[in-house]
Formats: C-alpha cells, structure tokens, sequence
C-alpha cells in the first residue's frame, strides 16, 4: 500500500467517524428523554385517594401484577387494569397505571401504592387530579 493510499483511507475512515458523531448528536439533541411518555388527554378529574391501606407484598393483584415495595400503580373499581393515568397532586404529577381492584374503603376513588404515595408526597386520603394516558 503506497502512502498517498493510507493517507486516503484514514482520512476517509475520519470523515465517516465524524459523520456517526454528528449523526448520534443530532439524534441526541431532538430527545430531551420524555418523547415515548404519553400525554395527558381530555378532562382532568377529581377524586379522593389514598394510599393501600395494606401491604401484600409478593402476592398477585386482581390485575395480574405482583405487588413490590417499589411498585407504581392504582387501584379503581372500574377502569381496566393496564389503563395508564396521570395523577397530580401539590404540584406534583406521576404517570401510573391501574394495577388493581378496590379501593375497598369507603369514600375514596382511588387507592395508590405506597412507593406511588411517596412519589406523589400523599398521606392520608386526599383529593387529586387525575387524567388519562394518551395511548397513542
């Protein structure tokens, strides 16, 4: 291989190297990380929530989901389990999804998990807002 060639080839292997780097930087620069969340859709209600007023770690929700310390989710008498809502309440808001029946105490609407609760800073029953997932 003669040098005028390996010069060639490096400066060609150059130019694509910084065309992945562009490439990667563009793609980069459009996403700021939310793009794949959905939105909220239509009318924001209300509701009381709490949290579950019962552990059950380990064991499986009427929806199939197996509860964890760590898990996100709601618990609604009607809306289908895997429905994705957004909750907001104090200014902060959080996309769960029904994840279970109930609640089975009277007056409230919704009942959060803990780890949910926590994201949210809820105690106690109180009321929020709640819209759906556009699923889209």
């Amino acid at each position: 291989m003669t040098p005028k060639l390996a010069q060639r080839e490096i400066a060609l292997a150059g130019v694509a190297l910084l065309s992945a780097i562009v490439s990667l930087a563009l793609v980069s620069g459009r996403s700021n990380g939310d793009e794949s969340l959905p939105k909220p859709v239509g009318t924001w209600y209300t509701a009381l929530a709490g949290v579950r007023p019962f552990g059950g770690f380990g064991k499986r929700t009427a929806c199939g989901e197996v509860l964890l310390p760590a898990t996100d989710g709601v618990s609604h008498p009607v809306l289908p389990c895997g429905t994705k809502i957004f909750l907001s309440y104090r200014g902060r808001h959080v996309l769960a999804q029904v994840i279970d029946r109930g609640p089975y105490v009277p007056g409230r609407e919704l009942d959060v998990t803990r780890a949910l609760a926590a994201k949210l800073d809820l105690a106690g029953v109180q009321q929020i807002r709640w819209a759906y997932a556009d699923s889209g």
